[in-house]
């Protein structure tokens, strides 16, 4: 019995040898075709997958960059924007990392707040960021809470009154959703998160009808006529320092806290800010693509027509690259576990 068994693997290493052989005669020229991008990129489109609906900072950012990303890459390719909201954009993430084509045709932007839930809830978690293709970031993120003028909230204080403060945001893990849960659970405020949006553009409309009262998030993507007509009262920001958008003197909630424990745990609940729009493709991409798309975008970020257009459209550029992404996730992902553990009693 075991003569047969060496007989027949024999064989079965025979055929295999035969047909490797086999296939790299007839691949090999086109396997050679299709590593030239320029080839590669004339003949293939590609697609944008933004992480939340229409309107909103990331959806302004992934059409901002898909307009002009495709001018720096060899073959210069369309770029089609496709949103995919869910689950604070943690099914767009999902699809770019497994089910999307892993040719380097497919990119997506998504909100980083879900890689403070991913590290928090690693039992849960359906993603390691860290194992992602990092393209880059166009911007940090600065945010803030705002309320809606009508609110009849004022200032930070307010929000520690008897009256339940209202705050609309896409879904458990993004970054609105994780402001408003420090707000609660670690600011001992009396807010309430309002969920179920698909994004930034829906929760702006629930202000204006009175469904809720404020959001938390960056300036870019609210309507500009909200800062000129003052339609909104910035009440606190998440992160020390001036930043874009955000009124002198505004509260920061590290001020407000005691402890260095607490702090501690509000640091690591906003670190994924300092990659406030990122860029991703899936690791399966092959590493020569990569290699073009990350610098396709070092390319866009410094293009003049796109940083006059991101300027028009009040879209702050200060990019970080792929390798620096990739760095700042790796240091997140070193958070101490019991940062960690508190961290997802605060959000969860």
């Amino acid at each position: 019995m075991a003569t047969k068994q060496i007989t027949l693997n024999r064989y079965r290493t025979c055929f295999a040898v035969l047909a490797s052989t086999s296939a790299l005669a007839f691949t090999t020229p086109s396997y050679a075709q299709a590593q030239d991008p320029a080839n590669f990129y004339s003949s293939n489109k590609m697609t944008m997958v933004v992480g939340s609906s229409v309107g909103g900072g990331y959806d302004l950012y992934g059409r901002i960059v898909a307009r002009f990303i495709g001018n720096h890459i060899p073959g210069k390719p369309s770029v089609t924007v496709r949103n995919m909201p869910g689950a604070g954009s943690l099914t767009s993430v999902i699809y770019v990392a497994t089910s999307a084509p892993t040719d380097g045709t497919v990119i997506g932007i998504f909100n980083p707040g879900i890689i403070t839930d991913a590290i928090s809830r690693p039992g849960r978690s359906k993603i390691n960021f860290t194992e992602l293709a990092w393209i880059g970031s166009a911007t940090d993120s600065f945010r803030m809470c705002n309320v809606w003028h009508g609110s009849g909230i004022k200032n930070y204080d307010d929000l520690g009154g008897a009256r339940v403060v209202t705050f609309g945001a896409s879904g458990v893990g993004s970054g609105g959703y994780n402001d408003v849960a420090i707000l609660k659970n670690l600011m001992k405020l009396n807010v309430r998160p309002i969920l179920g949006y698909p994004g930034r553009a829906e929760v702006h409309l629930a202000m204006e009808r009175g469904e809720v009262d404020g959001e938390c998030g960056t300036a870019d993507g609210m309507p500009e006529s909200w800062i000129t007509e003052k339609k909104v009262i910035t009440v606190l920001k998440t992160a020390p320092g001036e930043g874009y958008g955000i009124p002198p003197g505004t509260t920061w909630l590290g001020d407000r806290l005691k402890s260095a424990s607490d702090i501690a745990v509000l640091n690591f609940l906003t670190a994924a800010n300092q990659i406030g729009r990122p860029f991703i493709a899936s690791n399966q991409v092959p590493a020569d693509r990569l290699a073009t798309l990350r610098a396709a975008f070092d390319a866009t970020m410094k293009d003049k027509a796109f940083l006059a257009q991101a300027e028009a459209q009040k879209a702050p550029i200060n990019p970080a690259t792929g390798a620096q992404a990739e760095k700042i996730v790796a240091e997140i992902y070193k958070t101490p576990t019991d940062i960690a553990a508190r961290a997802n009693e605060i959000i969860k």
